[in-house]
């Protein structure tokens, strides 16, 4: 790519340090470089526009200009720009959106901690089982389960229970023993032949309790889950998974926290995957559309019954030893109400509903095409999982990047997808998106897929 010695390309290339990027590629390749956003699309500084098929990264429901929100977030810095929640203190629009997510989310989750990103959220969440656990004199009991394909963050210990080794590798992750891992949910990849969804469902049940038994129910505090495993794959549980495991944890005394950074507020259909797969979470990490991605914020849903320990505890000691400067700040709390009062005002819900059985069936048609294995969808979300052998189930050659070529393809087309592990494409529009914007976002992915 030709640079210009003062463009942006050239000072990206210069002088940033990419996530999630091959960096020895992109010194030679350069950026897509996006210069600003109107409702689904995005625009590249030719002015060339992109349909945003992923919401930016799980995130931006409302589209890319929504007013509302900048208003909100101008009047919040004209009329306190910062301001923290140590030592008793508060901003008036965090103890309001810490009332609204508590009215929001599923019964029981009765207070709301204030974070960053989906990756502090999940540290804070394992810290809290700690703190909970030494609270009830059970101090052995801390180990956390997470699930292979799972994607928790990628601090160091959210990326410990990130079950992808791109996440992982070179990075000396796990990086404590207390971190187990159990199987990963995904029936068309590892049923088995003849068994049938439920009993697959019931096999992973029964492999989770074999690793608590083996590890000791004494010393296992929680486990995290996904509604949806989205990074991983996009990958749905099977009928009647979590209700099978949610038995195992409670036979066990062991937690359950749902981490909802990318299938809350609307994602699934309900206003949280727990309400689409009946789980009944005893903490809820969310982050991603709480502010259509506008601000950075995240939030801690506790339930009260571990409310009321680490209260107690925290008396004993004199302070409850945490928090984050940022952690409810100001402004992105005001921008997330207004995000809340839109989605209700707006109906986004019955948004949700009425476009996604398009966007379904749209993806479903894909599973007939030569080099498409599996298909999964819920709500607004999606994954089309390439194969070379759709009766085998054979993946592809990891070393063939295929994914990667279909998404780079489908970039030159004018669309944003994402490739991940296995060669799984994914999909993930804003809730804002209409049909007809469904309309061209598959016609431009036509014409990519017609090229691999």
């Amino acid at each position: 790519m030709t640079k210009t010695p003062n463009s942006i390309s050239a000072k990206d290339t210069s002088f940033h340090l990419h996530p999630y990027t091959n960096l020895k590629t992109h010194e030679e390749q350069g950026p897509l470089v996006i210069t600003r956003g109107e409702g689904v699309r995005v625009f590249g500084e030719d002015g060339k526009d992109y349909i945003e098929g992923l919401s930016g990264l799980w995130c931006v429901s409302l589209g890319f200009n929504e007013p509302r929100l900048v208003k909100a977030a101008q009047a919040q810095m004209e009329t306190l720009p910062f301001y923290h929640s140590f030592t008793g203190k508060v901003p008036d629009v965090t103890a309001e959106l810490a009332e609204k997510l508590v009215q929001v989310t599923p019964q029981g989750l009765d207070r709301a901690l204030f974070c960053n990103s989906g990756s502090e959220a999940n540290d804070t969440a394992i810290k809290l089982v700690w703190y909970y656990n030494n609270a009830r004199g059970k101090p052995e009991k801390k180990k956390i389960i997470a699930r292979n394909k799972a994607y928790h963050g990628v601090t160091i210990a959210a990326g410990s229970m990130t079950g992808l080794a791109y996440a992982q590798n070179g990075f000396d992750l796990p990086a404590s023993e207390r971190i187990l891992q159990t199987d990963c949910p995904h029936y068309y990849r590892y049923g088995l032949e003849g068994e049938s969804e439920e009993d697959f469902a019931t096999r992973m049940a029964d492999e989770l309790e074999k690793l608590i038994v083996a590890e000791g129910p004494e010393t296992v505090g929680a486990m995290f889950a996904e509604p949806i495993q989205g990074a991983g794959g996009v990958i749905i549980p099977p009928k009647g998974y979590f209700e099978k495991i949610q038995a195992v944890l409670n036979k066990y005394d062991v937690l359950l926290i749902a981490d909802e950074v990318i299938c809350g507020f609307g994602r699934t259909g309900q206003m949280f995957g727990s309400e689409t797969f009946n789980i009944k979470p005893d903490m809820m990490t969310l982050a991603k559309q709480m502010s259509s991605g506008y601000l950075p914020i995240s939030a801690l849903m506790v339930s009260d019954h571990l409310y009321q320990v680490v209260k107690e505890r925290s008396h004993e000691l004199g302070v409850f030893g945490h928090g984050l400067t940022y952690g409810g700040h100001p402004v992105p709390c005001a921008v997330a109400l207004e995000v809340l009062k839109i989605y209700e005002e707006r109906d986004i819900l019955g948004q949700v509903n009425a476009i996604s059985p398009y966007f379904q069936d749209r993806l479903l048609s894909y599973g007939d095409h030569p080099l498409v294995g599996e298909v999964r969808t819920t709500g607004l979300i999606g994954a089309i999982e390439l194969s070379a052998d759709k009766t085998t189930k054979t993946p592809f050659d990891p070393a063939l990047g295929k994914g990667a070529a279909l998404v780079k393809s489908c970039e030159n087309h004018g669309l944003i997808l994402r490739a991940m592990p296995g060669d799984c494409i994914a999909f993930c529009p804003p809730l804002i998106s209409e049909q007809a914007d469904l309309e061209e976002l598959f016609k431009r992915f036509d014409q990519a897929l017609a090229e691999i």
